[in-house]
C-alpha cells in the first residue's frame, strides 16, 4: 500500500496557496521549485512548502486534499500557522 502526502505551497509573500497531493513529497516540491509543477503553481510562482501531512494510504491523502481544497482561505492559513507559524520553507528539512 502506497502512502501519500497532502501539502500546501505558497509564493514569496504568502498570498497565494496551492493544496496538492503526492506519494513523493521531496520530488514533487522540487518540481514546483524547478518550474515543472502544475500550471497554477508556475503562473503564481508557488514554490515554498509551508505545510504537509503524511497518510499511510494514498486514498486517505486524496480525501484530505479534497477536504482542505473546499475549506475557506482563512482555515488553510490557520493550519499553516499551527504547523509553521513563521511560514518558513520546509523543503530543506525534508
Amino acid at each position: 500500500m502506497k502512502s501519500g502526502f497532502v501539502y500546501i505551497i505558497t509564493n514569496k509573500r504568502n498570498t497565494v496557496l496551492y493544496v496538492g497531493v503526492t506519494s513523493q513529497l521531496k520530488a514533487r516540491i522540487f518540481d514546483h521549485k524547478s518550474g515543472e509543477g502544475c500550471k497554477f503553481s508556475v503562473k503564481y510562482k508557488l514554490d515554498k512548502l509551508v505545510w504537509f501531512d503524511e497518510f499511510p494510504r494514498m486514498r486517505d491523502a486524496l480525501d484530505r486534499e479534497k477536504q482542505i481544497k473546499n475549506w475557506k482561505r482563512e482555515w488553510k492559513f490557520n493550519i499553516i500557522r499551527e504547523f509553521n507559524p513563521e511560514f518558513k520553507d520546509l523543503y530543506d528539512d525534508l
